[in-house]
């Protein structure tokens, strides 16, 4: 099927070259495969469905995952639930809940076996930041399971994303997220000045239209298969970018909230997610800030401030 589509059968030839053996993998740096990925992903966008065994290969290499140890996995299974397993409980059965596709794929059980071995993994193993349950993670490891062939490659998948993308988004104080949420006001200000003096002359701050999908790296928007899309897009090139869509989804309805006069009504849950007009924006944001804050804004979700 993949042959007929020219993009798929690019991308299936960036991906059978030698150089994505799991040495260049596992040292950090980006090699030229994963350059190339990442520009394929900008310009043409993953064709998932031409060939859906892309996104899952693709995710992986771009995340570092090379360990898929099913003892390691199974053991923290066997654990059974985790000492937060009600909090899990209170979350799971609601996640992605209005989307037909994504219940049929993946069952609650699934999510709660995840989210119980993650909290064991962490229990387990010795990391600079703890790691337990919290808010949102539910959300976090969705699109993980939805994507992923196996529970096993979904956990080690969600697994290092969460430790190495954004580990600062799931601490007990959310500090990444208010982090975010901060940066999401000032670069608005700078990219349209008008637009946030408008927001904050009805009391608006990020934190409280912006909570859900900087929490969520927009997975709470629906449709799924374009949060699919933005999430390409954001393990290429950096969790911190979503601060960026967010602000991209505001310009994409400036005209409604400017005339608004109660614009939270508008703000309170934003129309459905178009990823790739979404990216394109956030794309020539980044052109708009200055440096020192494009820095902090990289850093934000995974580095603690200096006191």
């Amino acid at each position: 099927m993949s042959n007929s589509n020219p993009t798929a059968a690019a991308f299936n030839k960036i991906l059978s070259q030698p150089k994505f053996s799991s040495k260049s993998r596992a040292s950090g740096e980006p090699d030229d495969g994963t350059k190339k990925l990442r520009r394929m992903i900008l310009v043409e966008g993953i064709p998932s469905q031409a060939d859906p065994t892309l996104r899952p290969r693709i995710w992986k290499i771009l995340l570092r995952v090379t360990d898929l140890s099913a003892n390691t996995f199974l053991r923290y299974v066997s654990r059974g639930p985790c000492e937060v397993r009600e909090k899990i409980r209170n979350d799971t059965f609601r996640t992605l809940a209005t989307d037909r596709g994504f219940k049929e794929r993946v069952r609650e059980d699934m999510l709660v076996r995840l989210l119980d071995a993650f909290v064991w993994r962490n229990r387990s193993e010795t990391q600079t930041l703890g790691f337990t349950y919290v808010q949102g993670m539910n959300v976090l490891a969705a699109p993980f399971l939805y994507t992923m062939p196996s529970e096993l490659e979904a956990f080690f998948c969600f697994a290092k994303f969460i430790e190495e993308s954004c580990p600062l988004y799931v601490q007990p104080t959310l500090e990444g997220v208010h982090r975010g949420l901060k940066l999401l006001d000032r670069c608005l200000k700078i990219v349209d000045p008008d637009l946030y003096g408008h927001l904050r002359s009805k009391n608006l701050s990020a934190e409280i239209y912006a909570f859900p999908s900087v929490l969520t790296l927009c997975a709470c928007t629906p449709p799924l298969d374009q949060v699919l899309q933005l999430w390409d897009f954001l393990l290429a090139f950096g969790v911190h970018l979503n601060v960026l869509c967010v602000i991209a989804q505001l310009l994409l309805m400036r005209d409604e909230v400017m005339a608004s006069s109660s614009p939270m009504r508008l703000l309170r849950i934003f129309p459905p997610l178009q990823a790739q007009p979404v990216i394109g924006i956030a794309v020539t944001l980044v052109r708009d800030l200055p440096p020192e804050l494009y820095d902090e804004l990289v850093r934000h979700p995974y580095e603690l401030e200096s006191a």
